[in-house]
Formats: C-alpha cells, structure tokens, sequence
C-alpha cells in the first residue's frame, strides 16, 4: 500500500471553491501571461500581489530560484524570463539592493543548473550578486531556536537545528514552478525553503516532509523582513515531479505574500484538493497562511474553471522513496541515511536521472517542447542571448489599481 497518499486521503475535507468576494483572508494574483509581453505581465502581477508593501525596501532581498534538475527540463525550474522579470519588478519598484542564493542537492549541480537554465547572463547583465549556502566564504550556519513550537525539525535534529546567518533580516523573494511532487503531491513557495533553509542533511527529513514544510515556514517568518513568491506556470508540471515530468502549456503566472495561499491556489488549478494536502492543512491550521481557497481572494485572471486532472504517478526515484521513506525499510533509515550506506542511494539517483532519464527520455521532451512551444522558443532566445526580439518592449505600464 502506498502509505504517503493514503494519509494524504485520510486529510481529505469537502471540495472546496473558489471565492473571490471582499471578505477574504488573504490574496493571490494570477495572470494569463504570453512571451511577447512576459516582463511587463510579471510586473504588474506584482503590482496586483502587492509586492512593494510585502517587502521592505531598505533591506536585501534574496531571489531563490528553484532548480529541481540541473537539466532544462520543462516546468522543472525557475524560467529565465520569471527571473528576469522578477528582477525587473523589484527595481522599478525601489529594491535596489537584491542578491541570490544558490543551493545544491544530491541530484543538482547548482554551478551547472544556473548555467544550463540560462541565469548567468541575467546575473551579469542586472549586477545581481550570487552567494551559495555551501560555501563557507558566502555564508555560515548558525544554531537557530525558533520561537514557534516545531512539529518535527527539533526531533529530527536533535542537537540543534542551523540555518544560514545571511538569511537573518532580509527579505526572501522565491522562485517556484507550478508542478507535482513525488512526495507532498504538489510543491511550490512553501517547498522552495527546503534548499535554502537546511544543510546537506537536509534529506534526514524525507519520512516527516509536510511538517518540515510548516517548520521551515514559520522559521522563515520568524528571521525574514518580508516574503514574497512569483509562481510560474507557463508551462506545468504533470505527473512524477520535481523532475521527470510530463509538461503542459497553461501560460499561467501566480504571486503572493501568503506562501500557504499561493500553494493552494496552484494545487486547485492542477486539480487537487488543498486541503487534503498535509503540508497546507497543517500549515493553515497553524495560523501560518491560508489554504482553504474559500477563504482566498484572486485577483487577475478568472480561474474559477481552472482544474487540469494532473496526477502524481510513480517513476523509478519513487518507487525507492515509498519504500524507504514512508514504507517497511522506514526503520532502517538511519542506518541508511545517517551513514556512509546513503552514497549508495546518492549514486544510484544521480545514476537513474542523468545518465537514463535525460539522455535516453527527458532530453528528447525538452527538445520537443524547444521547438513546438511559443515557451521552448523563448527558452531558445535566452540561450542564443536574443530574448529582447521575442519579447516586445512597451510603455511603463500604470500601477495596478487597489483591490476593492
């Protein structure tokens, strides 16, 4: 029996609705988006979220992208053209002062990822600063006591939990894709701490996921000036994610101050219950966001017909995580996990997703959507550093009007 989804069953509540009435708790914008004029509709999605009054102007924001695979893989990463926006929208806006922080995992190469998904040139082209939290001329971690009540990262970090001392008093800004995930069903703002909040042992956490999420979500609101998150959903993440997915045009982008609230929202529109999801349901019920999405207001675009029908599936990496993470081996992980043993599942992931998925199957779904999709061939005028053709400067546009 699949244990992770069947707890995921055991949350689940009545079908929730969308609500768009003035009494709502909390706010998320979401626009229709093409390329010709992305910068300009991530702008003015930040205008609708407003960022400016979530985030403080005289303190350094970090940008956190998102780089589940190093490979380009379609709705896998942070877009260069989200990138690029964001930073755009930032400066327009008064943040003068923005850097961006880099991680790496057991299966990314952060050096590579930011390479091979084209952020390099952005970097440079806006004197955007990259730190990287695993070096130790960047940043240091620090033993941190969260004032909020854990769920689970005390437990499982019994000496001490640590993050890094960069993060303390800034603002962080995350990058996310619209995409399931093979552990939590869905993955977005709230996910996007994972890397950035913990160590390389990070992967201690894999049994206990969803409550790591509250955690780490409640730290980031206890150390952080402001947070905000520009979602994209160009193109989605259908089926085993972060990484070996099926991707789909939705020409979507989302944005919020509510890292619970923007997660639902994504949830709802890929066709999965918000609320059912242990890590929105937790979090909703700590006081952290909101994730009844009754109880969220949209603003933007109309979705209210948005339901896509994804599914999560399994592929080779979870079918070895269901096992060993959430079934029979459960037991074992220290023994696994905790010690020299867990190089062996390092290879073997590092193994099954470069050198047979992306050569043999997801290189080839990249390529195809390069060349099919208005998205692809954005993608492919960033990497020939000829993006400013496809998209069409205009007029500043006006400030988005208050929502009534």
């Amino acid at each position: 029996m699949n244990v992770r989804r069947t707890r995921l069953r055991a949350l689940a509540v009545a079908p929730p609705v969308w609500h768009t009435g003035a009494m709502a708790k909390s706010k998320v914008a979401v626009l229709k988006v093409k390329p010709a004029t992305i910068l300009e509709d991530i702008e003015r999605l930040t205008q609708l979220a407003d960022m400016k009054a979530a985030l403080d102007p005289s303190a350094t924001t970090i940008l956190k992208d998102n780089i589940s695979w190093h490979y380009p893989f379609p709705a896998a990463n942070t877009t260069p053209w989200q990138l690029e926006g964001t930073i755009l929208a930032l400066k327009n806006q008064g943040f003068a002062d923005v850097s961006c922080v880099q991680n790496k995992t057991v299966v990314t190469n952060a050096f590579k990822g930011e390479d091979l998904n084209n952020y390099i040139p952005l970097f440079r082209k806006y004197n955007i600063p990259v730190l990287y939290n695993f070096k130790d001329e960047d940043m240091k971690w620090v033993d941190y006591r969260p004032k909020a009540k854990m769920h689970v990262l005390d437990n499982i970090f019994p000496h001490g939990i640590k993050i890094p001392d960069y993060f303390f008093g800034k603002n962080i800004l995350h990058l996310p894709t619209v995409k399931c995930h093979i552990y939590t069903t869905t993955t977005g703002a709230m996910k996007n701490a994972f890397g950035g909040l913990l160590a390389t042992h990070r992967h201690y956490t894999h049994s206990w996921i969803h409550r790591t999420l509250v955690d780490l979500l409640a730290i980031q609101k206890e150390i952080h000036s402001g947070i905000f998150a520009i979602m994209d959903g160009t193109t989605a993440g259908n089926g085993p994610g972060p990484r070996t997915m099926f991707p789909v045009v939705k020409d979507y982008m989302l944005a919020s101050s509510d890292q619970v609230a923007i997660d639902a929202v994504a949830a709802k529109m890929m066709g999965f219950d918000p609320m059912s999801l242990e890590y929105i349901n937790v979090a909703h019920n700590d006081g952290l966001g909101v994730g009844d999405p009754r109880d969220i207001e949209i603003v933007g675009a109309d979705i209210s017909n948005e339901s896509w029908g994804f599914t999560v599936g399994d592929n080779g990496a979870s079918k070895v995580g269901d096992f060993m993470w959430f079934g029979p081996m459960k037991r074992f992980q220290k023994l696994f996990f905790h010690t020299p043993l867990v190089n062996m599942f390092i290879f073997g992931s590092e193994a099954y997703h470069d050198y047979y998925r992306w050569p043999l199957k997801d290189k080839k779904t990249f390529q195809n959507w390069k060349s099919n999709t208005s998205w692809g061939r954005l993608f492919e005028a960033y990497v020939q550093g000829q993006s400013d053709r496809v998209i069409q400067p205009s007029a500043p546009q006006p400030a988005a009007p208050a929502a009534e």
